[in-house]
């Protein structure tokens, strides 16, 4: 018998397709922190669904596939830097690391999109 008591079934939904939607290697090498992060901000571009959480969630898992953590990192906080304002921020966008990181996640990103969406 299950009994939800004042919780939303989504974490439920969302712990499940981690749960299970997770190929060999892929976002187990991940923090569940960034897993999550990731799906939750995924969902919220594309739709609070069922059909967003599972393209989501197999989204998270073809980029872990393609790309290390530290890379993914890596090109995480290059993206974020690469918000801020003022003089230093261009290395963030510019620089070759910057931009090598940049274009390894977009291809991961793409690659996902292509399986999942």
């Amino acid at each position: 018998m299950l009994r939800y008591v004042g919780f939303s079934t989504l974490p439920l939904l969302l712990t499940s397709a981690l749960a299970f939607a997770n190929p060999a290697g892929a976002a187990g090498d991940y923090p569940t922190v960034t897993v999550v992060d990731y799906v939750l901000g995924c969902m919220q571009t594309n739709g609070q669904t069922r059909r967003a959480l599972e393209s989501c969630s197999c989204s998270i898992d073809v980029i872990a596939s393609i790309l290390p953590f530290e890379d993914y990192e890596r090109a995480e906080t290059f993206k974020s830097m690469s918000l801020t304002t003022g003089e230093r921020s261009g290395l963030f966008r510019e620089s070759a690391p910057a931009k090598a990181a940049s274009t390894e996640l977009k291809r991961a990103q793409a690659e996902a999109d292509v399986r999942c969406f």
